[in-house]
């Protein structure tokens, strides 16, 4: 069939100005509830991307309530008519969106935003969320069995929150994927410290409280932030290589264990620096507080928090998630062994660089250590299920991986791929796929069947 002219021009006319009137008044739809993560469907967010957290804090040891305003600064990634925010028990009193009230509902942990007028993809948006109440620590069999989150401590709390717990304490976007910049101020009573993560942008009294401001500029997931609380002796300085550095240490451990934290977490930064690529923030440092109940310690960014003075070790696995787990962050959950694999196998690397066990021997006593028909082998570590993400093995044949892939390709290969890594995927997120194809891009070997067998095969592997 064939239109005459003045016919097609006159459907074209028609066309386009049915385009115009499309393109002009889209319809919008609410952000989903959820990225869909396959082991937390709910955390996360869909129609908008977080660019920064305003957070203001205000902490009362004495009732353990916890009083937040929390500022978000987003994208529209579609026209939306609400979305939600991840909030887990705390009550919300007021949301404002680009300064104006907003109406919401609460199902859960999600809260409903819906705002006087539809946002336009594309555009950026602030939310204001006031909120407040005593936040309660999670539990369960996910991390070692601990409590994990908000908890209080003996002069104030203890904040971890990997793997869902930051929404225990700030409403968010509470998924690795959805990375943002922070600026978070602390208010508890004068002679407690408020430390977070980045650099301390200004502290001053205000009453009898005091109020510490911290920056990270740097994309962070939120469950790296820390606002943690407490009585601590401070040293501040530079690393040799120049990086600054921030130690607070509870009083209560300062000369457990024999471990210099300040002097171990500058020397492991410099060395990791010259091994993995430069070092990814604007400064180092940890915070040890006297947590027996917590058991753990984990890489909250710029400053790993430490539930008691552990060892050498634990620094060099902490700090080494700075660049694996921190800067290079997991796209989902189930790729959790690109954290603790590669914080692990650093372990074995520091070992070796300190002279004390090669990472091969490590390695071989893991291996050997282990009978076929220990549970051990059991665990898929490429994708280990959401209750056991933590389990021994997560950590263990993660590194066996690495060791194994080292021998495969050589060391000039490895140690070109591990900053290679840490460069390509900085402060974004990844996954293991993106992994193996730069290890066989950078190594020009096929490897499909190595990661097969140790990330995604029950069974103990033969050498």
């Amino acid at each position: 069939m064939a239109l005459s002219r003045s016919a097609r021009l006159g459907a074209l006319a028609t066309a386009t100005a049915s385009f115009c009137l499309i393109a002009a008044a889209p319809a919008p739809h609410p952000g989903s509830d959820g990225v869909g993560d396959p082991y937390f469907p709910k955390l996360g967010n869909g129609g908008f991307d977080v660019r920064h957290y305003g957070l203001e804090v205000a902490y009362n040891p004495d009732t353990d309530r916890l009083d937040g305003k929390t500022t978000i600064t987003a994208r529209a990634t579609q026209n939306l008519s609400s979305f939600d925010l991840d909030l887990q028990k705390l009550e919300v009193t007021r949301i404002e969106v680009n300064g104006r009230r907003a109406k919401f509902t609460r199902d859960g942990d999600e809260i409903r935003v819906s705002p006087r007028d539809h946002l336009r993809g594309h555009k950026t948006f602030t939310v204001t969320v006031t909120y407040g109440g005593v936040p309660e620590p999670l539990s369960g069999p996910i991390v070692f069995g601990s409590d994990y989150g908000w908890m209080k401590t003996t002069d104030g709390v203890f904040v971890a929150c990997e793997p869902n717990a930051a929404s225990t304490w700030f409403p968010s976007s509470d998924h690795p994927s959805d990375k943002a910049a922070f600026d978070i101020r602390i208010k508890a009573p004068k002679g407690l410290t408020g430390v977070s993560n980045g650099r301390l942008v200004d502290t001053y009294d205000k009453g009898g409280q005091t109020v510490a401001h911290w920056r990270e500029s740097k994309p962070m997931a939120t469950y790296l932030a820390t606002a943690t609380i407490g009585k601590f002796d401070v040293k501040s300085g530079r690393t040799p290589g120049g990086t600054p550095i921030y130690v607070a240490i509870d009083p209560v451990l300062e000369n457990s264990n024999n471990v210099d934290v300040y002097g171990v977490t500058a020397e492991v930064t410099d060395y990791w620096s010259k091994v993995f690529g430069p070092y990814p923030f604007e400064e180092t440092g940890a915070i040890v507080d006297d947590m027996p109940q917590a058991g753990f310690s984990l890489e909250t960014q710029t400053k790993p928090v430490y539930s008691a003075i552990r060892s050498e070790s634990t620094i060099a696995h902490e700090l080494a998630h700075q660049w694996f787990g921190d800067s290079v962050t997991p796209e989902k959950w189930n790729d959790i062994w690109l954290n603790e694999g590669f914080a692990t196998y650093s372990q074995w690397l520091w070992s070796e660089h300190k002279g004390t066990q090669s990472a091969r021997d490590a390695f071989l006593a893991g291996y050997n250590s282990r009978p076929a028909d220990a549970p051990f082998w059991q665990t898929v570590v490429g994708d280990p299920q959401r209750d056991t993400m933590f389990a021994s093995a997560v950590y263990q044949r993660g590194a066996m991986t690495l060791q194994v892939l080292r021998e495969r390709i050589g060391d000039k290969a490895f140690f070109k791929l591990l900053p290679a890594w840490a460069t390509q995927h900085r402060y974004g997120n990844a996954d293991t796929a993106d992994f193996v194809r730069l290890a066989e891009k950078i190594s020009g070997k096929q490897l499909d069947s190595l990661f097969r067998t140790w990330l995604f095969t029950k069974g103990k592997p033969a050498l």
